[in-house]
C-alpha cells in the first residue's frame, strides 16, 4: 500500500493550470456581471434598451437632427412645427456673449489673458511632480488675485480712507498673530496684550465708524472721519509694539519678518491706485462663464481659510472666540443663499465704515464667501475631531505653541481626512454661482437664458439646447475637480489602506 502511495508524490514543484476557459475573457465577464442569475439578466435586458432607447433620442436630437450652421431662427425651426433637434447654431452665435457676456470687444483680450494664466497656474500648482510648489501657490492665491483685478478693471481704483483702515486692522490682527505664535516671545506676555488690545481696538473703531457719525480729521492729505483714524493709528500702534517686542526677544531680523502684513497692505493699495493705462471696465459690463468663475474661485479661496479659523474658534477652549465661532457658523448655515445674496446686495453697505463702498458684485463675492465659510467650517472640525487625542499630547509635550501645533501636526492631517468633504463644497459652491441671476448679475446660466429672449433666436429648441450647453459646462468643471479629489487622495493614501 505505501508503495503505491508513493507513486503519486510529485519530484517536483507542479505549475499551476490555466483556469477554464469558460472563466476568463469577455463572455465570461459579461456572464458574471450581468447574467448570474434570471434576475440579473432581466434586469439587464431592462436597462440595455432603456439606455439604448434614450441614447438614441439623445444622438437624434443632439448630432443627426440637430442644426449646427445658421444666421438666424429660420435655421432651427422645423417646417411641420414641432421641436425638431439641438439648435447648435444658436450657442454658436453667442457663444462670445455666453464667455464673456457684455464685456467690450476691443478688450476681451485681457479676460482672455486672465483664463491662460489661471490655467498656468492650476497647472503648476495641481500637476504633482513640478518643483517650486510653494512659489506657484503663492503666485495663485495671492498675486494672481490681484493681478485678475487690475487686468479685468483696468485699475486705478479711487479707494477711501476707510479702506485703508480696514486693511491697516487686518494688517495688525496677522501681526499680532504672527508675533503671539512665536515661543521666544511668550516671556513678554503683557506687551502682546497690549498690542492685541490695540488691534481690537483698531476694528471696534473701523466697525463703529459705519454707525456712528464723527467729524472729519485731515492727515497726510487724506480725510479720516475720527473713528476711522483711531482705528489707523491704532493698527499702526499695535503694530508698531509687536515689532519692538519681537525685536527685543528674538532680533532685528525677526522682528523685521513682522512687517510683512503691513508692506503687503501698502503695496496693495499702492498697486490698486495706479494708473496702467487701460479703459475701465465696470463690472456690470461682466457676465457669462467670466462672472460664474470669479464668483467660483473667489469664494473657493476664500471660504478655505476663514472654515479653517471658524473650525479652530468652534474648538476652542476659549469662550468668547467658541462663541462667536459657533453664531457665525449656525447663522450662516441657517439662511439660504438666496437671502445671503439679497442681504449681501442691499443690507451690506448698511454696515460698512463711513467712506468705504463695494459694488454689486464685490458684495456678492463677500457674501458667497461667508456662506461657504460656514459649511466648510464643519467640514474641516470633522477632520480635527477625527485626530486622535495622542497626536495633541505629542505637540504639546515637544513645546509647540498653539498655532505650530495646529500648522504643522493638527491641520495636515486633518485636511488629507476631509479631502472628499472640502472637494464636495468646493463642487456645491460652484453649482450654486448660478443663483447670483437672481440679484441681476449674469453668470453664465444667466447670460444664457438671457439669450432665448432675442428674437433672433426664439425656437422650440433654442432653450433646451442654451441649457444643455450651460450644464455641460458645469458638469466639465464639477468632474474635474472631483477626479482631482480623487487623485490626490490616492497620492496622500487618505484612506490609511493597509
Amino acid at each position: 500500500m505505501d508503495e503505491q502511495v508513493a507513486r503519486f508524490v510529485a519530484s517536483d514543484v507542479k505549475q499551476p493550470l490555466p483556469p477554464p476557459s469558460s472563466d476568463i475573457g469577455f463572455p465570461a465577464t459579461l456572464r458574471k456581471n450581468f447574467f448570474a442569475t434570471p434576475t440579473d439578466a432581466i434586469l439587464t435586458v431592462v436597462f440595455g434598451a432603456l439606455v439604448l432607447y434614450v441614447g438614441w433620442q439623445l444622438l437624434n436630437w443632439a448630432v443627426l437632427d440637430a442644426v449646427f450652421t445658421g444666421t438666424n431662427r429660420t435655421a432651427c425651426l422645423v417646417a411641420e412645427g414641432g421641436h425638431g433637434g439641438a439648435c447648435w447654431a444658436f450657442v454658436r452665435a453667442k457663444f462670445e456673449q455666453f464667455i464673456y457676456g457684455t464685456y467690450p470687444i476691443d478688450q476681451r483680450w485681457r479676460v482672455n489673458a486672465v483664463f491662460i494664466l489661471l490655467a498656468a497656474l492650476v497647472v503648476l500648482v495641481a500637476a504633482p511632480k513640478i518643483p517650486y510648489k510653494r512659489y506657484s501657490a503663492i503666485a495663485l492665491f495671492a498675486v494672481f488675485p490681484v493681478v485678475s483685478l487690475i487686468l479685468l478693471t483696468g485699475g486705478e481704483f479711487d479707494i477711501g480712507t476707510g479702506f485703508v483702515a480696514f486693511l491697516m486692522a487686518i494688517a495688525a490682527g496677522f501681526t499680532v498673530a504672527a508675533a503671539a505664535g512665536r515661543p521666544d516671545v511668550g516671556g513678554r506676555g503683557g506687551l502682546l496684550r497690549i498690542a492685541g488690545g490695540l488691534a481690537a481696538l483698531a476694528l471696534v473703531s473701523l466697525l463703529a465708524s459705519g454707525f456712528v457719525s464723527s467729524k472729519s480729521v485731515e492727515f497726510l492729505d487724506y480725510r479720516f472721519t475720527l473713528l476711522a483714524f483711531i482705528s489707523l493709528v491704532a493698527s499702526v500702534a499695535s503694530v508698531a509694539v509687536c515689532v519692538a517686542v519681537t525685536a527685543m526677544a528674538a532680533g532685528i531680523a525677526s522682528a523685521a519678518k513682522l512687517l510683512v502684513p503691513t508692506g503687503i497692505v501698502l503695496l496693495l493699495a499702492t498697486v490698486l491706485v495706479l494708473d496702467y493705462g487701460m479703459p475701465f471696465v465696470p463690472t456690470n459690463l461682466w457676465g457669462g462663464l467670466l462672472v460664474t468663475l470669479v464668483v467660483a474661485l473667489c469664494g473657493i479661496t476664500a471660504s478655505l481659510p476663514i472654515g479653517i479659523l471658524l473650525a479652530l474658534g468652534r474648538r476652542s477652549k476659549m469662550p468668547a472666540i467658541k462663541l462667536m465661532s459657533v453664531i457665525f457658523i449656525e447663522f450662516w448655515r441657517g439662511v439660504p443663499l438666496i437671502t445671503v445674496l439679497f442681504m449681501s446686495n442691499f443690507m451690506l453697505p448698511l454696515f460698512l465704515p463711513q467712506g468705504m463702498s463695494f459694488n454689486q458684485l464685490l458684495r456678492v463675492l463677500i457674501g458667497v464667501a461667508l456662506f461657504s465659510a460656514a459649511y466648510m467650517a464643519e467640514v474641516i472640525r470633522g477632520g480635527l475631531q477625527a485626530i486622535p487625542k495622542g497626536q495633541y499630547e505629542a505637540a504639546d509635550a515637544m513645546a509647540l505653541t498653539y498655532w505650530q501645533k495646529m500648522r504643522m501636526i493638527v491641520l495636515p492631517q486633518a485636511l488629507k481626512l476631509v479631502i472628499p468633504g472640502i472637494v464636495n463644497t468646493f463642487i456645491g459652491l460652484f453649482k450654486d454661482t448660478s443663483l447670483v441671476y437672481i440679484i441681476g448679475i449674469a453668470d453664465l446660466l444667466g447670460t444664457v437664458r438671457r439669450g432665448f429672449s432675442d428674437p433672433n433666436w426664439i425656437t422650440p429648441s433654442t432653450p433646451a439646447t442654451g441649457l444643455v450647453f450651460a450644464a455641460f459646462v458645469f458638469w466639465l468643471f464639477c468632474f474635474s475637480m472631483s477626479r482631482y479629489s480623487i487623485s490626490v487622495e490616492r497620492r496622500l493614501d487618505t484612506g490609511h489602506k493597509r
